[in-house]
C-alpha cells in the first residue's frame, strides 16, 4: 500500500537522480529505498525510472507521475500550514542546541520529517560543547538542548545510549584479548593516546580523571570521532571512543569494551522557555514517537 513515504522517495529520486541521495534525504536506507521503488512501480503497474550504473532517470510517463505527485505533496503541506496556523503556530521559531556527534547524526533526519510535518515552525539549530548547551539552557538561550548524561530529574528525552570502547591498532598487543575480557583504562594510561572530544566534556580523559588516573602520553588532541578512529589506523595511538562513533570499516582497528564497563546517553531537555512553547511541545511529541517506533523496531529485529 502507497503511502506519503513513497511519493517523497518518489520525488526526492527524480529530483538527485540516485537513489543513495534520495534515501539520505527522506532518512531510509538504500537498499529501503530500492525496494520501496520497486515495489511502488509494481503497484503503479508502470515503470517511473530507468537505471543505468551511474544515475536513475524518469521515464516519460513516469514524469506525468513526478508531477502529480508534487502536486500532491505541495498541497499536503500547505493543509499542513493552515492547520499550524490555527493552533498558533506558524511562523514560531525553535532553537535547539547540541554537541557535534549529535548535530550530524541523529538530529538531521528527525528535524527533515519535522519540517515536512510543520513547514510554518523554523528550527534553528546551534553546535557547541555539552557544557556550552548547558549554559545556554540555564540562561533561557534555547528552547531545547541535546544534554550528556542527563540527570532523572530534568526528564530528558533520551534520544541514544552507547558504551566507551578502547579503539586500538589491529597490531596492538592487546588486540589479540578476547572481546569479553575488555580492557582496563589503567593499561591505556601509559600508552600513546589520541583524546577525541567530540566537542564535550565527557571523553577519554575526564574518564580516566573519573578513575583516578592520568593519560600520560596524550600524542594528539581532536574534536572528531572520525579523526581519531583514522590516527589509531595509522598506528599513532590508542583512544576511547563512544561505540557508536566506530567507523563502518574496521579494517586495521580493534575495538574492545572498557572495564568496568563505562557507557554514556544522551537525552534532549527543555528549558523553562521552552516549556512554555507550543511549537516545542509539536517537535517533542515528534521526537517522543520517533524514539518510540525506534525502540520497538529493535525489539522487533531481538
Amino acid at each position: 500500500m502507497l503511502n506519503l513515504g513513497h511519493w517523497r522517495l518518489l520525488v526526492a529520486t527524480a529530483d538527485t537522480g540516485n537513489i543513495s541521495r534520495a534515501a539520505e534525504r527522506v532518512g531510509i536506507t538504500q537498499s529501503g529505498a530500492s525496494q520501496a521503488i520497486a515495489q511502488m512501480e509494481a503497484s503503479l503497474g508502470l515503470q517511473v525510472f530507468t537505471r543505468s550504473r551511474k544515475e536513475v532517470a524518469v521515464t516519460a510517463l513516469g514524469e506525468q507521475v513526478i508531477d502529480h505527485a508534487r502536486a500532491m505533496l505541495s498541497h499536503l503541506e500547505s493543509i499542513r500550514a493552515l492547520a499550524d496556523d490555527s493552533q498558533g503556530l506558524s511562523q514560531s521559531r525553535i532553537r535547539l542546541g547540541s554537541f557535534p556527534s549529535v548535530i550530524s547524526t541523529l538530529l538531521p533526519p528527525l528535524l527533515h520529517g519535522f519540517r515536512l510535518r510543520h513547514p510554518g515552525i523554523e528550527v534553528v539549530a546551534l553546535e557547541g560543547t555539552d557544557v556550552e548547551v548547558e549554559d545556554w539552557l540555564s540562561r533561557g538561550a534555547i528552547d531545547l538542548g541535546v544534554v550528556m548524561n542527563p540527570a532523572t530529574q530534568r526528564q530528558a528525552l533520551i534520544l541514544g545510549r552507547d558504551r566507551w570502547m578502547a579503539l586500538l591498532p589491529s597490531a596492538h598487543a592487546l588486540s589479540r584479548r578476547a572481546s569479553s575480557r575488555g580492557v582496563a583504562l589503567a593499561e591505556l594510561a601509559d600508552e600513546p593516546f589520541i583524546l577525541a572530544t567530540g566537542g564535550c566534556a565527557v571523553n577519554g580523559l575526564s574518564l580516566a580523571r573519573k578513575a583516578g588516573l592520568e593519560l600520560n602520553d596524550i600524542r594528539v588532541t581532536v574534536r572528531d570521532w572520525a579523526s581519531a578512529c583514522a590516527l589509531v589506523r595509522e598506528g599513532m595511538g590508542v583512544a576511547v571512543v563512544p561505540e557508536s562513533t566506530l567507523p563502518a570499516d574496521m579494517r586495521q582497528l580493534r575495538a574492545l569494551p572498557l572495564t568496568p564497563a563505562a557507557r554514556r546517553e544522551f537525552g534532549l531537555v527543555r528549558s523553562d522557555a521552552g516549556r512554555q512553547s507550543a511549537g516545542v511541545g509539536a517537535l517533542w511529541q515528534q521526537v517522543a514517537q520517533s524514539v518510540k517506533t525506534k525502540a520497538a523496531a529493535k525489539a522487533r529485529a531481538g
